[in-house]
């Protein structure tokens, strides 16, 4: 019989539930009136943390304990996560390889700058190199995707000569200054108009494209057109790089009509400027059969950076590029913590697991479910307004009208608790937090999968009765 955890925060009573769920067994419920430890976690976090680390639900959630698409809280609830940390446990919570590997070379030797050569940096690079599109076989290792973007930036500002970047319309790529400009969401930009040399294109957002019906190419064309006239009259005319997501993320899983890429790349270097490709989110799998998003559109960027899934959930960002753009790059630099042997290890295994258990396959077949299930709600429901995503990053965009499309963040936010009432964890995204986003573990199982998505319907029942 298992053991609730209502109230407690013993490193072995947690030990024992992570036991508890990789057996299989039930976990105990907390109900009725009880006293949240999440909720108080809550209150300590606002004596000491920022105001604006904010929890995503109205009734925090604070995590005690998760083993692969099941996570347990301080109160002894377990949940399905299909949202993986935002995209970053990428093998689910704890997998046995990672773990195994962090433990091992954190008893080895924990840190080395790069003053000295480390093995384990080495290793993982020679593994990205394996797996990249076309040349890019040189990579520069950082903690986080928006330190790698902001190498990237850099990287193709030194090796064009030229400062001027592209980015796009409800794009996200970071935190910091940099990488808060190139991002075109008003609540994300904290410290907006504070970097000079960024202007924004269209997002190649076809269900809101503002032209009418059109069919790929006519949108492609249009987005074509834009980012000439964007260069021609917002830049100097000798852009350094058009950065973009190849799914945008935060934005709500956007996926460009085909054909985009192909023609967003002829473009930009016809002006002499680089492609940058971020797969921070669409990366490793995620996208099914291809190893990056980028790689459905045939095209081979001139950078790519990756974070998030890249190492199963410890803090890996990298920067992949041409052994020439990378030689340009001819300055001093270092980034103190970036390519930890620890993080290595757990990139080095979480790659080798990937490979291993084939995640492209699975991630396309276990998103061919996903995908269906969403379809059948969105002809159920007429306020999903639409459904779209590739492999297993699947989102549905809610609508208080299907006829305007009028964002409805009111509604997601029904659904985003209605889910956690049923025991399952999502992601909300979008301009107006309109979005519902799905991104499980991609060695999510066909049965869990099933679980996933009769909780959703369930959840998307109680919405309906209550709108």
């Amino acid at each position: 019989m298992s053991t609730s955890l209502q109230g407690t925060t013993d490193p072995a009573a947690i030990d024992g539930r992570q036991d508890d769920i990789r057996r299989g067994r039930k976990p105990a419920t907390a109900s009725g009136n009880r006293t949240s430890r999440s909720a108080d976690i809550f209150n300590e976090q606002r004596r000491h943390l920022f105001d604006c680390v904010r929890p995503l639900y109205d009734d925090p959630l604070a995590i005690a304990a998760g083993s692969g698409c099941r996570v347990t809280d301080y109160d002894g609830r377990e949940y399905l996560d299909a949202f993986a940390g935002i995209l970053t446990t990428s093998l689910g919570h704890c997998h046995p390889a990672i773990v195994a590997a962090v433990q091992q070379q954190a008893a080895r030797v924990g840190h080395l700058s790069t003053l000295y050569v480390n093995h384990r940096q080495v290793e993982a690079a020679r593994a990205l190199a394996d797996i990249s599109p076309g040349d890019l076989d040189r990579t520069f290792f950082l903690n986080s995707g928006t330190e790698a973007i902001e190498t990237a930036l850099a990287t193709a500002r030194l090796h064009t000569g030229r400062t001027e970047i592209i980015a796009l319309r409800q794009a996200y790529h970071g935190r910091t200054s940099m990488a808060a400009a190139l991002t075109a969401h008003a609540p994300w930009r904290v410290l907006p108009g504070t970097v000079t040399g960024i202007t924004h294109a269209l997002s190649p957002y076809p269900y809101r494209a503002p032209f009418g019906d059109a069919s790929d190419e006519e949108l492609v064309e249009i987005y074509a057109r834009d980012l000439i006239e964007v260069i021609e009259t917002t830049t100097n005319g000798h852009p350094a790089a058009f950065i973009a997501e190849t799914i945008q993320g935060v934005g709500g899983y956007i996926v460009p009509p085909r054909g985009y890429f192909q023609r967003m790349a002829e473009i930009i270097r016809s002006y002499g400027g680089l492609l940058i490709a971020d797969e921070v989110q669409a990366g490793f799998g995620r996208t099914g059969t291809h190893w990056f998003g980028i790689e459905h559109w045939d095209i081979v960027p001139d950078i790519m950076v990756m974070a998030k899934g890249i190492a199963g959930g410890m803090p890996v960002g990298a920067v992949t590029t041409t052994a020439e753009i990378a030689g340009s790059w001819r300055g001093k630099t270092i980034s103190t913590f970036g390519g930890n042997p620890v993080c290595m290890a757990a990139m080095v295994a979480t790659l080798g697991v990937m490979h291993a258990e084939d995640v492209r396959t699975r991630a396309r077949d276990r998103g061919g479910q996903l995908r269906n299930a969403l379809d059948a709600l969105g002809a159920r429901y007429n306020w999903i307004g639409e459904v779209r995503g590739m492999g297993l990053m699947q989102a549905i965009e809610l609508v208080e009208d299907p006829a305007t499309k009028e964002p409805s963040p009111r509604l997601a936010g029904k659904l985003l608790h209605a889910a956690r009432d049923e025991g399952l964890l999502i992601g909300i995204g979008g301009l107006h937090g309109h979005v519902i986003r799905l991104g499980p573990s991609l060695l999510i199982e066909e049965e869990e999968m099933e679980e996933v998505t009769a909780r959703l319907e369930r959840a998307c029942a109680t919405v309906e009765a209550r709108r």
